[in-house]
């Protein structure tokens, strides 16, 4: 029996070992374009006269690997079919979208290790944490997380992984589990070899982050610790809240400048917020990456998105079930119908292939 548990646990480790080494999908940064397999993104393509080739479409769908650790509030995001929340389902059907998000053009998604609010905005109770008191990973999260990043690895899409929420944050004791955590989690992405990634520190560093080392004046040496950590493998930034332009202290050690178009409600805010952040401090022409913005509007004339586009800038959409809406609404809200299936999802597909030509 022995002989036989040692066979079958060196059989294990061969079989996650050589998936490992065969990784399909590998972004990279030329200057403030994105390349995947060292080719440009969109290649050639304009759009009404504009350039989207090395710009990376994303969309927030924090969610993937969502659980509920409370057993007070889990019942809150039950589906409604079954009365119960699935953690398993729910990645399930992420999986089972991927291809139609990809096939419409959307090359990036934003995936968090602890989510984001699952009632779109507001936190109340829930536990969502990839993470436990001491920075160690759970594995039923990491089980879940795999199941995904070999998905994207497979399709030829990127995955802008969060490693923080400010909803989630305090859940972690002190700022030596915060390290631990970044240590524990790079650790095991480049063990396991992925390169279609980028790692953003925490998402929206100003907002109220309990740990000090958290926060923007303190987070760029998270970032500068994933790169020195990775030897520059894993590409490292953090985003800031909605309409707020990043400080130099972030920008000088970021591969990649995150910005978010929350309660930005004219269009040429969102040029604004592109030219500003070029003007920061240290800024030496990082692509400037959209990956959180709640305005749709994708019919008229003039959006967010293709005000970023018009920029060059790359865009992400963020949407969330807004009071008394169904079920397919949002990708943020939980229960969540992965599907393309509400009326703004639709939209900003639409829209979203539109543009990249797809």
């Amino acid at each position: 029996m022995k002989k036989r548990t040692v066979s079958l646990l060196v059989t294990f480790l061969f079989i996650g070992l050589t998936s490992a080494q065969n990784r399909k999908t590998q972004v990279s940064i030329k200057g403030n374009q994105f390349y995947i397999n060292k080719k440009i993104t969109y290649q050639g393509r304009y759009w009404n006269g504009h350039k989207i080739e090395g710009l990376l479409m994303n969309s927030r769908m924090v969610q993937g690997i969502f659980d509920d650790l409370n057993p007070n509030t889990k019942d809150l995001f039950a589906y409604a079919d079954t009365k119960v929340w699935d953690a398993d389902r729910n990645t399930n059907e992420f999986i089972q979208n991927m291809s139609n998000w990809y096939d419409h053009g959307l090359l990036a998604f934003t995936l968090n290790l602890q989510g984001g609010s699952p009632l779109g905005y507001g936190n109340n109770g829930w536990v969502n944490t990839t993470f436990d008191e001491k920075g160690n990973l759970r594995i039923p999260y990491l089980n879940r997380l795999e199941r995904i990043l070999d998905k994207a690895d497979s399709l030829g899409m990127v995955v802008i992984v969060g490693y923080f929420y400010f909803g989630q944050d305090q859940h972690l004791e002190n700022e030596t589990a915060v390290i631990h955590a970044v240590d524990e989690i790079s650790k095991w992405l480049l063990q396991k070899k992925y390169r279609n990634l980028l790692i953003e520190i925490n998402n929206e560093a100003n907002i109220q982050y309990d740990h000090p080392i958290l926060k923007p004046q303190n987070v760029g040496a998270l970032i500068t610790r994933v790169k020195k950590l990775s030897n520059n493998k894993l590409l490292a930034g953090t985003s800031f809240g909605g309409g707020t332009i990043p400080n130099s202290e972030i920008v000088k050690v970021s591969d990649f400048i995150l910005i978010h178009g929350n309660g930005v409600k004219e269009t040429t805010r969102i040029t604004e917020m592109v030219e500003l952040t070029k003007k920061v401090e240290g800024y030496r022409n990082q692509p400037i990456l959209f990956n959180e913005d709640d305005h749709f509007n994708f019919e008229a004339d003039e959006c967010n998105f293709t005000a970023a586009v018009k920029a060059y800038a790359s865009w992400g959409y963020f949407d969330y079930r807004m009071k008394e809406e169904g079920f397919e609404e949002g990708y943020q809200s939980v229960p969540v119908d992965w599907g393309i299936n509400s009326s703004r999802k639709k939209a900003f597909f639409l829209k979203l292939k539109e543009i990249t030509g797809k």
